[in-house]
């Protein structure tokens, strides 16, 4: 039986340079082309498939109650003491407030007071909540809040308006609107950070609001750009990493070290008290120093 013409044709012929032979090589490739294509296709949807199983239900989460602000035995004597802890707290931000009213009516040295009542009460909060045994992280949470409208806001608000006038009022906006920053940053990595019982890591805004506050309270005057460099480094001195010595520790020293202090507060209280402020703001990189030498002397 004769071939059928196609089946004659030479690949001379034929408008490919090699004819059938390339066409045959071209499907060839092409179907293992699409045998490839298959494999990484179907690999693909397999893979895909099973991500795409329905996965099992959830559980929904469990929504506990309401966390109690007291923890321990809810007595009607623990109540008392925790709410009498707690109006310390609350009387703090309170006298806050009212410093700020009273320094917008310009009365600079009343608001300095009541700062200074503000950093009373906060000390004592602590030591009735721990006297008491109702310390709880309700507490010092209501602390921290506290001690931000008190120290962190109030405290601006008083020195710029018994400051104001004496520099550039943008410089003086600046260096109050630093205070309020660092306080912020001082009690967000205080209530973050690892309690020492010995040292501050670096001055506690209560510390820097007392300062402050009695500068504005004796008259403390001092020239314009001075004294906005002088509360730039104390807002400075909070965030840094320098140790200082708690309350406890600094009223432990001997009689002969007060001594001095008592004497030039006779001649002159405001200089004495500059000199202490400056005293104590030195002892953190004192401290720092004595510590890092120590630890190269070790290795």
């Amino acid at each position: 039986m004769p071939r059928a013409p196609w089946g004659r044709r030479r690949t001379t012929d034929s408008p490919r340079p090699a004819g059938r032979r390339w066409a045959g090589r071209l499907r060839r490739s092409g179907s293992l082309a699409r045998r490839v294509l298959l494999v990484r296709v179907g690999r693909r949807q397999r893979s895909s498939g099973t991500i795409l199983l329905p996965a099992t239900p959830a559980v929904p989460p469990v929504h506990p109650g309401p966390v109690p602000l007291l923890p321990g035995a809810h007595t009607p004597a623990r109540r008392l003491r925790f709410a009498l802890v707690q109006g310390c707290t609350v009387g703090s931000l309170l006298l806050g407030m009212l410093a700020i009213f009273l320094s917008m009516h310009d009365a600079p040295r009343w608001a300095a007071a009541l700062l200074v009542g503000c950093v009373t009460f906060d000390g004592l909060d602590g030591l009735l909540a721990r006297r008491f045994g109702v310390a709880s992280p309700f507490g010092a949470q209501m602390d921290s809040l506290a001690d931000m409208c008190s120290f962190g806001i109030a405290a601006p608000v008083v020195v710029y308006t018994s400051i104001h006038g004496t520099a550039p009022g943008a410089l003086v906006a600046a260096v109050c609107a630093l205070v309020a920053c660092c306080a912020a940053i001082r009690l967000a990595r205080f209530n973050v950070s690892p309690k020492d019982g010995r040292f501050f890591c670096g001055v506690p805004t209560t510390m820097a609001a007392a300062v402050l506050g009695l500068a504005t309270l004796i008259g403390l005057r001092l020239p314009g750009p001075v004294a906005v460099g002088a509360i730039a480094v104390l807002a400075l001195a909070m965030v840094s990493s320098f140790p200082y010595a708690k309350l406890a520790r600094i009223a432990k020293l001997p009689a002969w070290f007060w001594l001095p202090a008592a004497v030039g507060a006779l001649v002159d209280y405001r200089v004495t008290f500059a000199g202490m402020v400056v005293l104590y703001l030195l002892s953190g990189p004192l401290l720092w120093l004595r510590d890092r030498s120590a630890d190269a002397t070790v290795r």
